[in-house]
C-alpha cells in the first residue's frame, strides 16, 4: 500500500494531500475515489486511509485505521559525512534512511573534493531531503530524516554538544586491528539515546581533523578489518546498529 508523509491532518480522522504528492497519487499511480493509501502525520501517526474526495487543489483521505508501527530505530543516528564526490551523498541519504537513521549532516572535509556552492544550495538540499523522504515512504519509516545544510567541521563540532554518544570513524583504527569500540558503544547505549557517527570523504580524514575530534570528545573507531569507501562505512556502521538494536535483543 502506497505510504505518504503528509504535512498536516485536515481534521482528527481526515487527511489532506497536496503538491507532488498529489500529482504522484493521481498521474503516477492512477488512484481514484475509494482507494486506499497510508498517511503519516508529522509526529509519527500512522493510518489507513481511503480516498474520499479529489479536488484540482488537493485529495482528501479519511482515516479508515489508525496503526500502531514500530519501524523507528530505538536510538537516534546521525551520519556526518564529508562531502563526497559525485553522486555518493545521495546513496548515502537514500539506503542510510531505509537503514533507520534520524539525521544528515553533509560537511566540508580537508580532503573533500566537492566543494560547497552556496547560490545551488537550496535546490541541492531540497532534492536531498526529496530523496530522503521517497526512501522513508519505500521502507514503511514513521518520520522523514532531516537533511542540515552542510557545514564546515568546526561548525560541526559546536553542533555535536547535545549527543550522548559520538565517534569518529578512522581507517587508520581498521589497519592497526581495532575492533572493540563500536561494539562496546552500542552496549553502554539505551533506548532514546543519541549517536553521531562522522566519516571522512574519499581519502578519509584529514590528520589535524582527527586530532580536531579528539580534542572535543569523540572516540575514534575502526569498522572492520577491510577499508570501506566513503559510502559503504555510512551503511555497514548502521547495520551494525540495527542489528545490535533490532535483531541481538528479540
Amino acid at each position: 500500500m502506497q505510504r505518504y508523509f503528509v504535512k498536516q491532518r485536515a481534521s482528527d480522522n481526515r487527511f489532506q494531500i497536496d503538491g507532488d504528492d498529489r500529482h504522484h497519487l493521481l498521474k503516477v499511480m492512477r488512484m481514484t475515489i475509494g482507494d486506499k493509501i497510508i498517511c503519516v502525520d508529522p509526529k509519527g501517526d500512522t493510518a489507513i486511509c481511503e480516498i474520499a474526495k479529489i479536488t484540482d487543489e488537493h485529495v482528501v483521505a479519511d482515516v479508515v485505521q489508525w496503526i500502531d508501527e514500530k519501524s523507528e530505530l530505538p536510538i537516534f543516528v546521525t551520519i556526518a559525512s564529508g562531502l563526497p564526490k559525485g553522486d555518493k551523498l545521495e546513496w548515502i541519504i537514500q539506503k542510510g534512511t531505509e537503514l533507520g537513521v534520524r539525521e544528515f549532516i553533509p560537511f566540508s572535509a580537508r580532503r573533500s573534493v566537492v566543494k560547497w556552492d552556496d547560490k545551488k544550495s537550496a535546490k541541492k538540499i531540497d532534492r536531498w531531503q526529496k530523496i530522503a523522504k521517497e526512501a522513508a515512504e519505500q521502507s514503511h519509516r514513521g518520520m522523514v530524516p532531516e537533511i542540515i545544510s552542510p557545514m564546515n567541521l568546526k561548525a560541526l563540532i559546536a553542533n555535536s554538544k547535545d549527543f550522548d554518544f559520538k565517534l569518529a570513524a578512522y581507517e587508520e583504527k581498521s589497519r592497526s586491528g581495532e575492533t572493540s569500540i563500536f561494539s562496546a558503544t552500542l552496549q553502554r547505549m539505551k533506548p532514546g539515546d543519541s549517536l553521531l557517527i562522522v566519516f571522512g570523504p574519499e581519502g578519509g580524514l584529514a590528520e589535524e581533523e582527527v586530532q580536531l575530534l579528539q580534542a572535543n570528545d569523540f572516540v575514534l573507531c575502526g569498522l572492520g578489518p577491510r577499508i570501506l569507501r566513503t559510502e559503504t562505512a555510512p551503511l555497514y556502521a548502521l547495520a551494525a546498529v540495527s542489528y545490535h538494536f533490532e535483531l541481538l535483543r528479540r
